[in-house]
């Protein structure tokens, strides 16, 4: 039996007890608690233990005429293949090869010329069997959609109202040096001379003719087909000048070998020939 000490009533002695199980109480929930979280083994979820895919970025130099081919296999193996970020370089072929003979970052080349692939084969910059010739195309003159001058043949830009005639830079741009050959062939090159205008690159000559600035152009066909501002006034004669061949192939110095052989050979698959062919390149036998 409790004895109440004077003064302590027993409205008290509960008051007290309920205070004594209660902190009891909360202490065996708190040490259950403890006990269950420390009991549960904590387990890493599978995306935890993922390692993030690291994107591969390839530098292509590739000649300007395979501009509008290159950008749509571009969109079309990208979403293939991820982890991958084809930036691309283009300009004339012959100012692609001596960026990379100075040691431009690049993976690939695409050039619009065997001369410049050559060239950085004897230089040891790409391997003899990491290359391949890839396409054909042709050469042709273009003039304005509008143009009033009858141009139909190679020595019609004689005629006095011919004005300018554009060409790519013989010595850098391989569409220059082809159309070159075939002007010194017909013994036109000399007497054109005051009328020639030179361009950086294939694109820039079908600008100056889009534009007025010239009264006809040397092109490539696949350039002549994408424009709506320029029409074909006449092929020229593909006995007149060397046949025009598109080698690709990688460059030695590369960073990325594995991703940038995968997009080589990509590059000869069927679906991608099916690309070239619809902008006007030829694939050969």
């Amino acid at each position: 039996m409790f004895k109440f000490v004077k003064g302590f009533t027993l409205l008290s002695f509960v008051f007290v007890m309920m205070l004594v199980f209660t902190g009891c109480g909360a202490a065996q929930k708190t040490n259950s608690d403890t006990n269950t979280s420390t009991a549960i083994p904590t387990e890493s979820t599978p995306a935890s233990s993922e390692q993030p895919v690291e994107t591969v970025e390839l530098t292509i130099s590739a000649a300007a005429s395979m501009t509008d081919a290159l950008m749509e296999i571009q969109k079309t193996y990208e979403s293939k293949n991820q982890n991958i970020k084809l930036n691309f370089n283009f300009g004339a072929s012959g100012a692609l090869q001596q960026q990379i003979e100075q040691g431009a970052p690049a993976d690939l080349f695409l050039s619009a010329s065997v001369k410049n692939m050559t060239a950085l084969v004897e230089k040891q910059l790409i391997e003899t069997n990491q290359q391949v010739n890839l396409l054909n195309n042709e050469l042709v003159v273009v003039v304005p959609v509008d143009g009033k001058t009858p141009i139909e043949n190679i020595a019609d830009l004689t005629k006095p109202e011919v004005k300018n005639v554009a060409i790519g830079i013989p010595e850098s741009v391989p569409a220059g040096n082809y159309a070159k050959e075939a002007l010194t062939n017909a013994k036109l090159w000399d007497g054109l001379q005051a009328k020639s205008v030179q361009a950086k690159d294939v694109r820039q000559v079908l600008q100056y003719v889009e534009t007025g600035n010239a009264d006809a152009g040397f092109v490539y066909k696949t350039d002549a087909l994408t424009s709506d501002k320029v029409r074909i006034a006449f092929a020229v004669d593909p006995n007149t000048y060397d046949t025009i061949q598109y080698p690709i192939g990688i460059i030695k110095a590369t960073k990325n070998n594995k991703e940038a052989e995968n997009f080589y050979t990509y590059l000869q698959s069927q679906e991608a020939l099916d690309v070239f062919t619809k902008y006007g390149f030829k694939v050969p036998n």
